[in-house]
């Protein structure tokens, strides 16, 4: 029969304890994945809703900057900033803007963040962990001079240039685009390994990848979808194949 030795022992039974435990899952959902503010409007609303049918919870609400620093004079607010949402019910977040947004780029979109964190009641019971958890999603504001029409596609407009152990991804649109695979099919842009990258308005990144001679792209739009562009190059330089 098979010794095992004590430390590892407890090392095992450790490891099953830590597989029998339950994964927590938010009670607090947020109704999309990212937020498109645009700038010919001065407010919009965000659906929340608690999905715990026995319990009711807080909801806490805030804005970052793009270095994730809680703001609360703007340019861009969100209220009410804490909430109680009772078992099953659904409620909304407001976002607004103040004066400063003014300050902000009228060219090119300027990124924050939507936080939104639940607060879950305090057991009547001893001893007993409690998990707060939050979401976190990107935050666009759009200004009016670069609003973008429904089921625009600008991500065509990347330019992947290859390098020795990739490709130089430039984005010379006024918009924040996050590419989420890279590959030279459209199967292995969607499944294979890439560390995914967002790239800012009128700039470039280099990416790691296989030297590719069809390269396929893929990108998360507004919506939370995630297309594939295939890509044709001349020479060392790569750009998406248009729409007939």
């Amino acid at each position: 029969m098979l010794k095992v030795k004590p430390a590892l022992k407890k090392a095992l039974m450790a490891v099953a304890c830590l597989s029998s435990v339950p994964v927590a899952q938010a009670a607090i959902s947020l109704d999309r994945t990212r937020v498109i503010f645009n700038g010919g409007e001065t407010s919009m609303t965000l659906n929340i809703s608690n999905d715990n049918k026995q319990l009711p919870y807080l909801a806490q609400a805030w804005v970052e900057n793009d270095r994730q620093e809680k703001i609360t004079a703007g340019p861009i607010i969100a209220t009410p900033p804490l909430q109680r949402l009772e078992p099953g019910e659904k409620s909304m977040v407001r976002l607004s803007v103040t004066p400063d947004i003014s300050k902000l780029p009228q060219d090119r979109e300027s990124l924050f963040y939507f936080n939104l964190r639940e607060i879950p009641p305090k057991s009547d019971k001893p001893n007993v962990l409690q998990i707060a958890l939050q979401t976190r999603v990107k935050l666009f504001y759009r200004p009016k001079a670069v609003e973008a029409l429904p089921n625009a596609v600008w991500q065509d407009r990347l330019i992947l240039n290859r390098t020795h152990d990739g490709f130089r991804i430039e984005n010379p649109t006024p918009y924040y685009v996050t590419v989420i695979g890279l590959g030279d099919s459209e199967k292995q842009a969607r499944d294979g390994k890439f560390e995914a990258v967002m790239l800012a308005p009128e700039s470039a990144k280099m990416v790691k990848a296989g030297n590719y001679t069809t390269p396929y792209l893929m990108y998360i739009n507004d919506y939370g979808g995630q297309p594939v562009l295939p890509f044709i190059c001349d020479g060392d330089r790569c750009t998406a194949m248009k729409k007939k």
